[in-house]
């Protein structure tokens, strides 16, 4: 038996690659999803809540699929590339009146975690229609927050995986490369952070990332069974300051080298951006190293 093609760090072997396309002839009407959690429960390939990893095994799949290896059903949508088709947003009207006052007036806030619920759509639209970057398609394990006083929204909060390389943060913790390969799971990365265009309330974005972060281990924890210990995200030092960040005492790292995380040339294409962390336990540094 010979190994075909290493894909996240497992090696796949040919006899792999004859039961798979065994799979596809015994199920011919099968999509590519149904073929995915087929070969997860048949690999024991799980995430650690106990869900299919199915995400990493479609990519596999499409991977062998484009190699020549397999051959895949038609996909039953156009997609994104990220499990989803793109669609456009439409912009939406702002209420009235807009929300003003201090966070005292503002009365109690509610912080929802809005994924897989009927709340997830919205956030989307919110999210499409209001964020300088627009929407984000995020793939494998994420978490979405709407913030709400009262019936009215007022901010959304996205975290999903973080990026794998990243220079000053990984000096900042100091692991070697088998340490962040085996650990990057317990990094949280804001990919979004939204206080919607109507909200005019001072102070409210740093007290926000003050309460977002004091509920995102155990929120993190109880979705995907284990936990997180560093918040990161990007600054758009072309755009913002970082104000709020700074405010709510999370630490500049240093910055990003402007190449994005497909770079073939090595040359900047793109704004270098502020690289902020906040560690979410006190041991954060010996929990990130832990061979466990």
């Amino acid at each position: 038996m010979s190994a075909i093609l290493k894909y996240r760090g497992r090696w796949i072997s040919d006899a792999e690659i004859f039961f798979i396309r065994d799979l596809i002839a015994e199920n011919p009407s099968a999509n590519r999803r149904a073929l995915s959690h087929k070969i997860c429960a048949a690999w024991g390939w799980v995430q650690p809540n106990g869900h299919p990893r199915d995400v990493v095994c479609r990519g596999l799949l499409l991977a062998l699929h484009r190699g020549g290896q397999i051959t895949l059903p038609p996909p039953q949508r156009p997609s994104s590339g990220h499990g989803r088709p793109r669609v456009q947003q439409p912009m939406l009207a702002l209420p009235e009146p807009p929300i003003r006052g201090t966070l005292a007036e503002l009365g109690p806030l509610d912080f929802r975690q809005v994924r897989r619920t009927e709340d997830d759509g919205r956030f989307d639209e919110l999210i499409g229609s209001h964020h300088y970057l627009g929407p984000a398609y995020p793939v494998g394990e994420h978490l979405k927050y709407l913030v709400r006083a009262g019936a009215r929204p007022l901010a959304c909060f996205l975290w999903t995986s973080a990026p794998r390389h990243l220079g000053p943060r990984d000096r900042f913790i100091g692991w070697d490369a088998e340490e962040r390969r085996r650990n990057i799971r317990l990094i949280a990365y804001n990919s979004r952070f939204l206080i919607l265009p109507w909200v005019e309330v001072p102070h409210l974005a740093s007290h926000l990332l003050g309460r977002m972060v004091r509920m995102l281990p155990a929120e993190w924890e109880r979705m995907y069974s284990h936990p997180v210990h560093l918040a990161e995200t990007f600054v758009d030092r072309t755009r913002w300051r970082g104000t709020c960040y700074r405010a709510a005492n999370w630490i500049c790292v240093g910055e990003t080298t402007g190449r994005g995380k497909n770079d073939q040339t090595r040359r900047a294409n793109r704004p270098r951006k502020d690289v902020l962390v906040y560690p979410l336990s006190r041991h954060f540094r010996a929990q990130m190293r832990s061979p466990s």
